[in-house]
């Protein structure tokens, strides 16, 4: 039988996505529509197009129809938060899963979410949309002190901080109000940031994949967060054997969000803090999780998130079982300031312990790179990541290649 078709939407970075394109290569075709001709990617497709936007659903929509009249497609599939609205429009166009913009877009827009699910009576932070420095303090007085700015819409924690007084607000808010997408983002309202109440306790991501309304939690990640008072995300943990998995009050809480936000076929990445009184729902994403964590799930599982990505864009069968047990984590590195130019930047592999599974430079000599808040996920040198029976030897590993990386820098200016 000959391998369904998918048509896949951008890819992102090689050092963070490669690992999904290549798995799905194996039991997929791919045709890629991005804005540039591919050039690591080639060996993975077998067609692609080059198109003038990957955010012009309308536009991609109309070329897809033309592709499925030549090569009939499966199913539609994108990982990146920026473009997943539009992916939905070509996938609606061609009568495929996951083809609901307004669905996408529920998701999308922080403030419809929180509505959907406020009205659900779902457990998650109060949260005001608001326009002006004037309504922020007054809703900030509303959700109570310490509060969260948030953008309406961006992902990565662009654009997230905390504020403990009226005066961090009136000296934070234009950090996140005027934080740029890498890609616009356009409100029917010009409410661009969100005051959330500020709920504590541990953080965590469960990837799912969505098939006919059903919900399958695949595997969950415990967040590291650094630089306070902004909200990076600097590592993870993957257990296979997390037992919040299969805690019902995890489980059926994230079965009945899905259900109001209406989202019934794909995969989403679904953001929880665990407080004393039970989860809050932080966020839902349409999408695969950044950061590494399905391959981390991968590694502690044995399940593979591009195949079943791929397949549930396709409707086809899910093999969600794992096939292996284990802790998975990656650590993110950063330099210590702003605007440093790296001079040379490497692993010393004989320091490497033999839980490192993955030890990869990002940065290249020559860049310019900051630490959160102006770094971000931009700011990152270098990543690794540990498979091990227990968190504490991930743990050890990762401090172990931490030891091993070595930078140096340009001389600053004086």
């Amino acid at each position: 039988m000959d391998r369904p078709l998918l048509l896949l939407i951008a890819t992102g970075m090689r050092v963070y996505r490669e690992y999904l394109l290549r798995s799905i290569s194996s039991r997929f075709r791919i045709h890629l529509f991005h804005t540039a001709e591919p050039s690591w990617e080639r060996d993975y497709l077998t067609g692609w197009t080059v198109v003038p936007s990957t955010i012009d659903g309308p536009a991609m929509a109309a070329e897809a129809v033309r592709l499925n009249r030549v090569a009939p497609i499966a199913g539609v599939l994108c990982w990146d938060e920026g473009r997943i609205h539009a992916t939905s429009a070509v996938a609606e166009a061609l009568g495929l899963r996951n083809g609901d913009p307004a669905v996408i877009w529920r998701l999308r827009d922080k403030a419809q979410t929180r509505a959907a699910l406020d009205q659900a009576g779902i457990p998650q932070p109060r949260s005001v949309p608001v326009r002006t420095l004037p309504e922020a303090l007054a809703a900030a007085d509303r959700v109570g002190y310490p509060a969260i700015l948030k953008p309406r819409g961006l992902g990565a924690s662009l654009g997230v901080v905390r504020v403990d007084t009226p005066t961090q607000l009136r000296t934070m808010f234009p950090f996140t109000r005027d934080t740029k997408p890498p890609d616009p983002v356009v409100y029917a309202t010009d409410h661009p940031v969100l005051v959330e109440q500020c709920v504590t306790g541990e953080e965590i991501s469960v990837d799912s994949v969505v098939q006919d309304g059903k919900v399958i939690p695949l595997f969950l990640a415990r967040k590291v967060v650094g630089y306070p008072p902004y909200a990076e995300e600097i590592g993870h943990y993957v257990d296979a054997a997390d037992p919040l998995l299969h805690d019902r009050a995890l489980t059926d809480p994230l079965q009945h969000t899905h259900e109001v936000l209406g989202f019934r076929d794909g995969w989403t990445h679904t953001e929880y803090m665990l407080t004393p009184t039970g989860p809050q729902l932080i966020e839902v994403n349409g999408r695969l999780g950044g950061d590494m964590i399905p391959y981390l799930g991968h590694l502690a599982t044995g399940l593979n998130p591009g195949l079943l990505a791929a397949s549930a864009a396709c409707g086809l069968a899910l093999p969600t079982e794992p096939t292996t047990t284990g802790v998975a984590a990656i650590r993110f590195f950063y330099v210590t300031h702003d605007d440093s130019t790296i001079r040379t930047i490497h692993f010393t592999p004989s320091a490497l312990p033999p839980e490192i599974d993955r030890a990869i430079t990002v940065a290249q000599p020559g860049a310019v790179v900051s630490p959160p808040p102006k770094g971000t996920v931009w700011g990152r040198i270098a990543y690794a990541t540990a498979l091990a029976p227990t968190a504490t030897a991930c743990t050890a590993a990762l401090d172990a290649a931490e030891a091993a990386l070595h930078v140096t820098l340009a001389p600053r200016p004086t």
